[in-house]
Parts: C-alpha cells; structure tokens; sequence
C-alpha cells in the first residue's frame, strides 16, 4: 500500500528530474554542431554528466539518508532535564542559538566568504579532488536547522509554552537573533525562518495574543530593515508600477512577466525559450518558473503546482497522524517550510509579491537548497516510516501499566 512517505519521495523525484532539465535548458547557450545526431548526443550527454545531475544524485541519497534516521525519541534521549525542571533545556536553546549565528556570521570570514551581487550569503569550502570550492550558503542551513530545534522546545516545554515570559519568550528571542541577523543579507530567508517559527510555537500551544504584543517590534524591524537598504526600497517600488521605470528597478519584473506571457496556452516548447538568452536574470535560480512557463506553457505550470500541492496533501497527512509532539511540529514546519518558499517564488515571478530572492524548491538551481531539502523531506518519511512503530508503543502503554 502507497504510504504518504512513499508520496513525499516520488514528488522529490519528480521535482528534482524536472529542476534538472530546466536548469539545463535555462542555462542553454547558442552554439554551432555539425548535425542533428551530434546535437543531440552532447545535449544528452552534457545532461547526464552535468554538475546538476549530480546535485540530483546526491540529493536523493540524502533523502535515502535523512529516511533512515531514527526520529523517535530525540526529546528523550537530549540531557536538558527534567519534564518538571522550570529552566529545562534553556541552556541547550542558548548554545544551539549562538552556535546557528556564529555559523551565519562565516559569510564575512576573509577566505571563507564569497561575496555575489555584493551580498554576503555564500561560504566557499575546498574539497580535495574538486577544483572548484564547494559553495555553502549558511542561511540555507540555519533554516533547516531551526525547524527541529523549535519543535523540540515546544515540546519539551510544552507545560510552561502558555506563559508568556518563561515559554514563548525564550524562544522568540532565539528565532529574532538568528532570523534577524539573516535578514542582514537576506531578507526573504530570515522572514521565512521567523514566520515558520512563529507558526510552529502557535501549532505547540502558544497563545495567540501573546504573539500580538511583540507585532510592534516586529514591523518596526522589518520597516528598518527595508528602509536601511536602498535596493529593498526600490524592490517594492518595482512591485507596485515596473513600467515607471521599465529599464532600471523595473526591468527584472517586467522580463519575467514576459516570459510567463511568451508561454501562451502550451509553451514555446523545452529549450525553445527566448528570454533566458540574456534578457531574464537569474533565470536558474530564482526566477526557474518564468522559463517553466514560456517553455512548458499552462500545462508544465499546473505540473510544477500540483507537484508542490500533492508534497503538502502528503507532508499535513504524516504530521496529522503523528502522536509524538516534537515530530508532529517538525513535520508541520518542513511542509510548511516547503510550502511557503514555493508559494513566495511563484508569487514573485507572476508579479505578486515583491522580488524576495527566495529560490524554487527542488527545481532552481544550488547545490545545497537541492540537497537539504531532500534530506529534511527524507526525515518527514522517516517520521512517517516509523508512526506503526509508535502507534505500536502508545496501544502497549496501558496494558504495560
């Protein structure tokens, strides 16, 4: 019988097939061959052996990994005290929070950072064998990251996480210190790492009303964090008129609008695409769908969201079923993660929402986004894989009693 856990895994397969030849034929370049045969064999060859496919290689063996993990009892088996300690597991919130912002701060290291578009996001860490340094984005895996360990807090102080100054504030303070200081060079990701923390606490037995009193604070933030970078402002400015300025802020809008246009009813066919030929910047990674859509049309566009909707049907059924709290808000934050990433991506290449630099899950070009991803869905199977096994536990309890 077809488990949501299997469902997960051929929605990832799917994804990263698809990502790979759009990534190829994003990155298509004019080039004169001798025949149609010749053509065809390095086109298929430069497929096959690409860096890209062997992103997707990697990737679905971390997803094999990451469902082969045991979840189960991780709260348990943390040395952060007892269930009725009053200051349980605050010191491990602590290291876990200075250690996610250190990791972070590696992006202005001289000799490790790698600075692209005059951002700081990207470390760059040499492998032997490799003559290129592997490139590591630290923000990608504070985000994935964060998911379990608010999770476990929630759960581990799930009696005191009502209260306002000895539960939810101490976790505020920890998703504000890493998202905040994300939100330096990346806005979209450090927003998406709030907003899913956030939910995650509310999912825990947060209150509501709490959350209401630091709201304040928390425009006030992102109003300083917008205003102190030129380049969010005329993001927004962009956002709300591109055609007031068609050839500077409003250019990169205006281009991906045209490639969703250029698609019409069924596409202008794979790799037949115009605007990737200099006109659609970053046209593999952020802005993926745009080429999805003047290429595949309508239809390869209702794939790509039915993709994503069946992952999240899939994701919300294990989480749902799951009994064991710390799992259950893990596996509610990896599809809501997912879910909200590909909904802000897809936004933002149809001209919904501001530009956010926010990638496609699974299908715009990294390295590391393709790979993390696959390995936290591979955790969500693994949860999934292992919920017998609890039910098995939680039907013996009484009797064993």
């Amino acid at each position: 019988m077809l488990r949501a856990g299997h469902v997960v895994a051929l929605c990832v397969l799917a994804l990263l097939t698809l990502g790979v030849l759009m990534v190829t034929s994003a990155n298509m370049s004019v080039k004169t061959v001798e025949g149609p045969q010749q053509s065809f064999e390095t086109s298929f060859s430069s497929i096959l052996f690409s860096k890209t496919t062997a992103y997707m290689v990697l990737a679905l063996g971390l997803m094999l990994l990451g469902s082969r993990v045991p979840v189960r009892g991780i709260e348990r088996g943390l040395p952060t005290g007892s269930a009725s300690d009053p200051a349980r597991g605050m010191g491990f919130l602590i290291l876990c929070t200075i250690a996610l912002v250190g990791f972070c701060g590696l992006v202005y290291v001289p000799g490790l950072s790698r600075v692209m578009n005059g951002a700081h996001r990207w470390i760059s860490l040499p492998v032997p064998g490799l003559q290129d340094a592997l490139s590591v984005q630290p923000s990608e895996i504070a985000k994935w990251a964060m998911l379990p360990l608010i999770a476990w807090y929630a759960a581990a102080r799930s009696m005191w996480l009502p209260q306002l100054v000895r539960g939810l504030f101490p976790a505020l303070v920890a998703i504000g210190a890493v998202s905040g200081f994300i939100v330096l060079e990346d806005l979209g990701t450090g927003m998406l790492i709030a907003g899913v923390g956030v939910l995650i606490l509310l999912a825990g037995g947060a209150r509501f009303w709490h959350f209401l009193a630091f709201l304040p604070i928390a425009l006030a933030a992102l109003a300083a964090a917008i205003i102190t970078e030129p380049y969010r402002v005329n993001r927004l400015l962009a956002f709300a008129d591109p055609y007031a300025d068609p050839e500077g802020i409003g250019y990169h809008t205006i281009q991906s609008l045209v490639a969703v246009a250029n698609g019409e009813g069924f596409g202008r066919g794979l790799g037949h695409g115009l605007q990737k030929f200099g006109y659609l910047l970053e046209d593999h990674t952020d802005f993926l769908f745009a080429v999805i859509c003047e290429e595949l049309g309508i239809p390869g566009a209702v794939i790509v969201v039915l993709l994503f909707l069946t992952l999240m049907w899939a994701g919300w059924t294990i989480a749902w079923r799951e009994r064991d709290t710390m799992c259950r808000l893990w596996a509610f934050g990896i599809v809501l993660t997912i879910s909200l990433q590909a909904a802000i991506n897809m936004f933002v290449v149809t001209g919904m929402a501001p530009t956010k630099g926010i990638a496609l899950p699974l299908l715009s070009s990294g390295g590391t986004g393709w790979m993390l991803t696959a390995f936290s869905l591979g955790l969500l199977i693994a949860i999934d894989r292992t919920q017998d096994q609890e039910r098995v536990v939680f039907a013996d309890a009484p009797a064993a009693a």
